[in-house]
């Protein structure tokens, strides 16, 4: 006699209704890092989010509490990615320090070229708009970009310990000032559709590097 019993059909498992959850959020939070590095955060409606990820509003709920819950996941998910793009070139030890600068550059170029120059930096943007948003916004930037200039000071003192810096250079101000330039740079390279201002800026910093 056949002991096995019958296929389960039209009921999911527990561990496929998790999966599900998980696939769901992770879509959002993908679709959010897209609109709002294109439009930032004030010109983004959570209908424009919900359409492009073709999930309804009431799941959104499940995930998030608000709009502002969700930019805050989002901006953390964007500062991972971003983290380890940065730490992918910045930490290369088979190349010199400074050409690694010059090859997170290069990255960003293309990958700038690549969506047209419509999206740029998600923390930029939001900088640009920062009188209109929520304030724990405000303390969630500078905390990711003060860890993004963490992660060039250390590639600027490895320039220094190779003898391609000077000893006198204050690494700290110097990260401090790439991505106060940087991000000028990628915003601009918006405006005009053309990576010639990242690589005017970047071109601009190593020059002035003390030797």
């Amino acid at each position: 006699m056949n002991t096995t019993p019958p296929a389960r059909t039209g009921r999911r498992t527990r561990a496929q209704a998790s999966l599900a959850l998980v696939e769901t959020r992770d879509l959002l939070i993908r679709v959010g890092m897209q609109l709002l590095t294109e439009r930032g955060f004030t010109s983004t409606g959570l209908d424009a989010i919900l359409k492009r990820a073709t999930v309804p509003k009431g799941s959104f709920y499940h995930y998030f509490k608000n709009k502002e819950d969700f930019g805050l996941q989002v901006m953390q998910a964007y500062d991972d990615y971003f983290g380890r793009k940065l730490d992918r070139w910045l930490l290369d030890e088979s190349t010199p320090p400074l050409q690694r600068l010059r090859n997170f550059v290069d990255d960003a170029k293309q990958g700038m070229a690549r969506h047209g120059y419509a999206r740029g930096c998600l923390i930029g943007n939001f900088g640009q708009e920062v009188g209109a948003l929520p304030e724990p916004y405000r303390q969630a930037m500078n905390g990711i970009l003060q860890e993004w200039e963490a992660r060039v000071a250390a590639c600027l003192i490895a320039a220094q310990e190779q003898g391609a810096l000077g000893a006198q250079a204050d690494c700290e101000s110097l990260a401090r000032f790439f991505w106060i330039g940087w991000e000028g740079a990628v915003l601009r390279a918006k405006m005009m559709r053309s990576a010639a201002p990242m690589d005017i800026f970047l071109d601009g910093f190593l020059a002035g590097l003390p030797g």
